[in-house]
C-alpha cells in the first residue's frame, strides 16, 4: 500500500523559531518542490499538494514551482491535489459566488496538469451548506435546503469537467459534512470517485453509520483514503476536533480497513492528513498492526 501525506504543513510554511520580522521573507521564498522532496525522502508517497496554499502564496503554483516539482517525477514522486476549499463554495445557490468558486477550482486544476495529478480531491459542498445541514430546522426545510446545494454542487461539477478535460474518474468527492446520500448521487451521476475520510465518517460529518457499512458502498469508486483517526460519535452529535488524530487515537479499527482494503485490492493512495510527527507515528502504528503492508 502506498501511504502519502499532505504538503499542508504549517511549521513549513513558517518554520518554527523563525522571528516575526522574517516570515513574510520566509514565506516569499517558499519552494514547494523543496518541501515535496522532504515529504517523499521521509517515506511518503504521494505527495498532496494542497489548492488551498495558492490563496496566500501564488508563487506555489507558478509555471517555475510547477516545472521543478514535475522534475520530481523522475525521481519516483507522484501527487494528488486536494482542490481549494477555504473560501470556496461550489455549491452555493447564489449563482455568482458558485461560479468565482468554480473558476478558482478549474485555475487550480490547470496549473497543477503538468504534473498529472492521479486524483483530484473535490470538496463538492463548503462551509455554508454545512451550516445549513446542522440548522435546528424541520427535517422537510433540511431536505428541500440541501437539495438546493446540492444542484449547486451538479453545476459546478458539470463545468468543472468540461472546462478542465479530467477524466471523471480522476475526480473524487470527498466525505464531508454533507449528507453522505446526496454526495454518493452527485459521484454516481457524473460517474466520480470518492475519496473516504475516515476521520469525517467516524465523527459523523456525513451522517452517522457503521463506519464498515461506509467502506463497502464507496469501495467500488474508491481512488482515495484520507486516513486519521478520530472518536466515534453517537448519532446526534459530530465530533469538532475529534478528528484528524494519530492512528491508534481514537476507534479506527485500522486492522479491519486495512485487510479490506487489501482485500478488494485496493491500489490508489492513502493520504495522512497529519503534520509529519503524527504521519511518521502513524506509519508505525500500520507497522505494529499490519508489518507486511510497509
Amino acid at each position: 500500500m502506498r501511504f502519502g501525506i499532505m504538503a499542508m504543513q504549517l511549521e513549513a510554511l513558517v518554520p518554527p523559531g523563525v522571528p516575526a520580522e522574517q516570515v513574510m521573507a520566509s514565506l516569499v521564498n517558499f519552494d514547494h518542490a523543496a518541501l515535496a522532496r522532504r515529504l517523499y525522502e521521509k517515506g511518503f508517497n504521494p505527495i498532496e499538494l494542497g489548492g488551498d496554499l495558492g490563496m496566500f502564496l501564488p508563487h506555489a503554483y507558478s509555471p517555475e514551482a510547477v516545472e521543478r516539482l514535475r522534475a520530481l517525477k523522475a525521481e519516483g514522486v507522484t501527487y494528488t491535489l486536494h482542490l481549494p476549499l477555504w473560501s470556496v463554495e461550489p455549491s452555493t445557490p447564489l449563482t455568482p459566488v458558485r461560479r468565482g468558486s468554480v473558476e478558482a477550482l478549474i485555475h487550480a486544476v490547470r496549473a497543477a496538469l503538468p504534473l498529472e495529478p492521479e486524483v483530484y480531491v473535490l470538496h463538492a459542498t463548503g462551509a455554508l451548506a454545512a451550516e445549513f445541514y446542522n440548522m435546528k430546522i424541520s427535517e422537510t426545510a433540511r431536505a428541500l435546503i440541501l437539495r438546493q446545494f446540492q444542484n449547486g454542487a451538479r453545476e459546478s461539477i458539470q463545468t468543472l469537467l468540461a472546462e478542465t478535460g479530467i477524466p471523471a474518474r480522476r475526480l473524487a468527492v470527498e466525505t464531508i459534512e454533507f449528507p453522505l446520500e446526496m454526495t454518493l448521487e452527485l459521484a454516481e451521476e457524473f460517474d466520480l470517485s470518492i475519496c473516504l475520510d475516515t476521520g469525517h465518517v467516524l465523527a459523523g460529518f456525513p451522517g452517522w453509520f457503521d463506519f464498515f457499512d461506509v467502506v463497502e458502498r464507496v469501495l467500488p469508486r474508491l481512488a482515495e483514503v484520507h486516513l486519521h483517526d478520530s472518536k466515534r460519535m453517537p448519532a446526534g452529535a459530530r465530533g469538532y476536533g475529534e478528528d484528524h488524530k494519530p492512528l491508534g487515537r481514537g476507534d479506527l479499527d485500522l486492522g479491519r480497513l486495512l485487510d479490506r482494503l487489501a482485500e478488494a485490492r485496493f491500489a490508489g493512495p492513502l493520504v495522512f492528513e497529519l503534520t509529519v510527527e503524527e504521519a511518521l507515528a502513524s506509519l508505525e502504528t500500520v507497522r505494529a498492526v499490519r508489518p507486511g503492508l510497509l
